[in-house]
C-alpha cells in the first residue's frame, strides 16, 4: 500500500484515555519516527495499540490496575497550512535506519538530524511483534549496523508487507491540521 496524506483523511490514536488535544510535550521520545503524536489510518491497528498504552500507563500509575478499557480517538485531518512531509512509501533501508535511530540514541545521528525538519513523517509500523527483529538487528545479531547484509536481513524477518501505517505529527503546525471528531471506550480483559 502506498502512503499518502491526502484531504479530509480519517486518522485513530489508541490511548489509556480520550486525547482530544494532542500535547505534544506529553509525547514519549524514543519512538520509530521521534518524538510526536501517532495516529493511523486503521482503527484496528489503532485499538491494537491499547494493551501497550494501558501496560505502560498501569506501570507508571497514572491509571489504576482495574481499569479495563482504553480509548481510540478520532480526527479528521485537513492540511490547512503547508507542511514539510516525509513519506516513507515502503519499509526499507531508509526507514530502518530512521526507526533504529529513533529507539536508540546516537545509532544514525544523521538521519535523527535530517527527520527533525519535517512536520510530519508517515510510514510503515515497527508494532510489539516486530519489536524482537528490530532488538536483534541493533544488538549486531544479523551483522555490523548499517551494513547492507544486516539491513537487508533485519527487513525480510520484519515482513514489510504485513506492517500497518502511522503517522507521527511532530509539530504545532501539523496538529492544527488535525480535527478532533470523537471518541469511543474499547473494552480489554
Amino acid at each position: 500500500m502506498l502512503l499518502r496524506l491526502g484531504n479530509e483523511m480519517f486518522l485513530y490514536h489508541g490511548s489509556y484515555c480520550e486525547v482530544a488535544v494532542p500535547n505534544l510535550s506529553k509525547c514519549a521520545a524514543y519512538k520509530d519516527f521521534g518524538k510526536g503524536f501517532y495516529l493511523t489510518t486503521s482503527k484496528k491497528q489503532a485499538e491494537k495499540f491499547i494493551g501497550t498504552a494501558l501496560k505502560k500507563a498501569r506501570s507508571q500509575g497514572i491509571i489504576s490496575e482495574e481499569q479495563e478499557y482504553g480509548v481510540v480517538s478520532t480526527y479528521c485531518f485537513t492540511p490547512t497550512k503547508k507542511l514539510n512531509l516525509h513519506i516513507f512509501t515502503e519499509a526499507d533501508t531508509e526507514w530502518l535506519h530512521c526507526v533504529v535511530a529513533h529507539r536508540k540514541e546516537g545509532v544514525f545521528p544523521e538521519v535523527v538530524q535530517q527527520i527533525n525538519q519535517y512536520d510530519i513523517v508517515a510510514g510503515k509500523i515497527a508494532d510489539d511483534a516486530t519489536n524482537f527483529t528490530i532488538v536483534a538487528y541493533l544488538s549486531g545479531a544479523y551483522g555490523n549496523i548499517g551494513s547492507e547484509e544486516a539491513d537487508k536481513f533485519c527487513i525480510s524477518r520484519l515482513l514489510p508487507e504485513r506492517l500497518k501505517d502511522q503517522f507521527c505529527f511532530r509539530t504545532e503546525r501539523a496538529i492544527g491540521c488535525l480535527d478532533y471528531i470523537g471518541s469511543e471506550r474499547i473494552w480489554k480483559k
